[in-house]
């Protein structure tokens, strides 16, 4: 009886590693955030803990839903970020003894983790990580489906059935969910508030943490739960103090890095004060300009009060500084295309699409703060200077459209996987290797081709292809001498990477796509087609 059990937890054990193939650690996304934003203070979200409404979930049995909701820049995340802090003392993702749950997890249009069913995925991961024996409801699910379990296909209606029962588990200690940004989950939004509503209304012991912009949409659907509370960044007299708090911190490191004479600190702490209009992002965006070492400390508060208050107004001179440069055209090439890609790209990927390498860390540390680099890995600071990219600026970075732009990733890609892709690329020589015994070799030969693997068809899909590629969706052109030289080693790339689950999709679509021009030889139609069905 032992030896089966041991066997039976060594199964869970495995089964999990697998899992977590398809979920999103949520943990470490916490961790990089905090690091993108250069760290967490106590004194920006500890008014939150002594909030009535906070109180008021944590304690009345009847409020299970905390809605905190505030424009961009308020500092949702990073509150959101210490709320978990400190639950996390009195819960087993510290304490292994404790009877508390905790599960969070982040939506980031801008970094790809924006669906519900990755939002669905990545609660679960956490959950049956602290209580081994909920995985039980998972595994009863997926011994019946297999694999198909986690396609996209199946996903949402099955992981939201296995929620469902974990949640309705007679063993669930009181257990805290936070979902951060709820409007970055850009696919089936709908769905998931309407299962949070329901969830919340069913479950006592389920408290509920969700934070987004005031959006009506949201609004409207929230509001049919009935053991809603909302915090109001807007309104809050503790956010301005917490912001004042952040400034002052802020001026305090500028001051012993640049030196400040004790009123020249005085000045730029008091014109933070003046024009943050209580949003945390707007003073680290202007921190992070004054820091920079070409800004000398006479020139500091000229260049201080050359922004003005306001997001929108803050990253249209960024922009208005971008044009002025002498590397305007490749800063805005970078922008246009980290604003279209479908998760951050690295170093080595960027090149592909802008053949260019030339002094490219120090090109996007001009991009007017609008993007970040991380281990060699680039994003858009925050949702709102994609919004305004998008919206505001699209113009200047989308000459030709934007449609152009994904026209121009897709040809690209293909070229770069059609001169990388061969057979056996990692050298194991083995067909029947396993994947999770591979190891990467140094240098990745795929390092430059691993973005487009992926996601080359969702640019084809996008860049209107009736229009762009029509001649590459011709018979000979260059979809149809891809596919026919290159197919089976783009299917062993994906594989390589760990990319079969978006591979699906990929081929699903690709076959849509040209079976809608009648434009592919019947011989890859059967091919394709196979290996959809084998998958």
């Amino acid at each position: 009886m032992t030896q089966s059990l041991g066997n039976e937890s060594k199964d869970d054990d495995r089964f999990l590693t697998g899992f977590r193939a398809t979920a999103t650690d949520a943990r470490l996304d916490k961790k990089r955030i905090e690091e993108t934003k250069g760290g967490l203070m106590r004194d920006s979200y500890r008014w939150i803990l002594d909030s009535s409404d906070f109180r008021r979930l944590c304690d009345d049995p009847d409020s299970r839903l905390l809605w905190i909701k505030g424009d961009p820049g308020k500092g949702k995340t990073m509150l959101l970020c210490g709320i978990i802090d400190e639950l996390s003392h009195t819960t087993r993702l510290e304490d292994p003894m404790a009877s508390t749950l905790l599960s969070f997890f982040f939506c980031e249009a801008i970094d790809g983790h924006n669906d519900a069913t990755g939002v669905l995925r990545g609660l679960l991961y956490l959950l049956v990580n602290q209580e081994k024996s909920l995985v039980s409801h998972v595994r009863k699910h997926y011994d019946s489906a297999g694999k198909p379990l986690f396609e996209p296909v199946n996903a949402w209606v099955a992981l939201s059935d296995i929620f469902m029962n974990v949640l309705n588990d007679a063993s669930l200690p009181t257990t805290y969910l936070i979902i951060d940004a709820l409007d970055e989950c850009i696919e089936d939004l709908s769905q998931l508030l309407d299962f949070i509503v329901k969830m919340s209304s069913l479950y006592p012991h389920v408290k509920w943490i969700v934070s987004s912009r005031n959006w009506p949409s949201i609004e409207e659907r929230l509001n049919t739960a009935t053991q809603k509370l909302c915090v109001c960044l807007e309104n809050e007299e503790s956010v301005s103090m917490a912001v004042n708090l952040y400034i002052k911190h802020k001026v305090t490191q500028l001051a012993h890095e640049k030196n400040y004479e004790p009123k020249l600190r005085d000045d730029v702490h008091s014109y933070l004060l003046s024009n943050s209009n209580n949003t945390f992002l707007w003073v680290a965006l202007v921190c992070q300009e004054l820091a920079r070492p070409n800004v000398r400390r006479r020139h500091t508060l000229a260049r201080l009060r050359a922004f003005p208050p306001g997001l929108d107004q803050l990253y249209e001179r960024m922009m208005d500084q971008i044009r002025r440069s002498e590397d305007a055209e490749v800063c805005k090439s970078i922008l246009a295309i980290v604003s279209v890609v479908y998760r951050p790209i690295t170093l080595v990927e960027l090149v592909s699409f802008i053949n260019d390498d030339e002094d490219l860390k120090e090109i996007i540390s001009l991009c007017g703060s609008f993007l970040t680099l991380r281990e060699d890995t680039i994003s858009l600071i925050h949702q709102s200077a994609k919004d305004f990219l998008l919206e505001k600026a699209s113009g200047q970075i989308f000459p030709s459209g934007m449609k152009e732009m994904h026209y121009l990733i897709f040809s690209r890609s293909l070229q770069i996987m059609s001169r990388t892709l061969r057979r056996d690329i990692y050298g194991l020589r083995a067909p029947g290797f396993h994947i999770d015994k591979i190891k990467q070799p140094n240098p990745d030969p795929l390092a430059a081709v691993r973005y487009s693997c992926v996601y080359w068809v969702e640019h084809l899909r996008d860049c209107d292809p009736s229009k762009r590629a029509k001649n590459d969706l011709q018979d000979g052109g260059s979809v149809d001498n891809f596919v026919q030289r290159k197919y089976l080693y783009w299917l062993e790339a994906l594989s390589l990477l760990n990319g079969m689950s978006e591979g699906i999709v990929s081929m699903a679509m690709l076959k849509h796509l040209l079976q809608v021009r009648s434009l592919m030889p019947v011989v890859l139609f059967y091919i394709l087609g196979r290996v959809l069905t084998a998958l």
